[in-house]
């Protein structure tokens, strides 16, 4: 486990004063550049463990390692998330009164010049197919556009970890598959290990590895493809 992006050991997450147990002794370890797929039913602790994972949030019990950093000595858990962690939510979460382009600045506040904002905004706005909508507000982009957006915005300042909860649950299957095939592109351009909640079988596949987690426990992993090697 030394070499991996992300370890997760024995972490344990109850809410409602001990009452609801979310994640029960869970551990596992992924692979630098690998994506892999948190499945389980609504409830199964699949999007509790992603905001730890993000340090959203706190274990009551164990410890999570991502890039080398224990969680639970950070000072500054904001820092972290700056540089480490990038997230694409279900839905897009677009300032609305900010252009595009504007919208993938946001994170680089305080870390970049302005001239330096806007031209990483624009060229990762290149990257995602949207060029040509840099200056469009959110009201008048399609929905697997924002999403484009949303993702744009979380690579940002380059970020070793993407963390993605059901960021295609609000689109279209054919809008979806473009996501997910971007998603995918994305991750052999930058090397970034990808951890994506969903309950849908067909976004799943396109993980190299899947987590089942099933009351707050992983069920024993299945491999659905071999995963493409992250770039040098």
């Amino acid at each position: 486990m030394s070499g991996a992006a992300v370890v997760v050991e024995g972490v344990r997450k109850t809410f409602e004063g001990g009452r609801v147990a979310a994640l029960r002794d869970v551990s596992f370890s992924v692979e630098p550049g690998e994506l892999v797929a948190l499945t389980g039913a609504s409830g199964s602790g699949k999007s509790t463990l992603l905001n730890l994972v993000g340090a959203l949030d706190r274990p009551d019990a164990g410890s999570i390692t991502v890039g080398g950093q224990r969680l639970d000595a950070l000072e500054r858990p904001a820092v972290y998330r700056a540089a480490t962690i990038g997230f694409v939510f279900q839905r897009s979460d677009l300032l609305p009164t900010l252009s595009a382009a504007e919208n993938v600045q946001v994170p680089m506040f305080g870390h970049r010049s302005r001239r330096e904002r806007e031209q990483r905004s624009r060229e990762l706005l290149a990257e995602v197919g949207l060029a040509a909508r840099a200056n469009a507000r959110p009201a008048v982009l399609s929905g697997g556009e924002r999403q484009r957006v949303a993702i744009a915005r979380a690579l940002a300042n380059e970020p070793q970890v993407l963390l993605a909860d059901e960021p295609t649950g609000a689109l279209d299957s054919t809008t979806g598959a473009q996501v997910l095939d971007l998603l995918g592109e994305l991750r052999e351009q930058y090397g970034m290990t990808i951890l994506l909640v969903t309950n849908d079988d067909g976004v799943a596949a396109h993980a190299g590895r899947r987590l089942h987690l099933r009351d707050g426990v992983v069920a024993p992993a299945t491999r659905d493809a071999e995963p493409r090697p992250a770039p040098a």
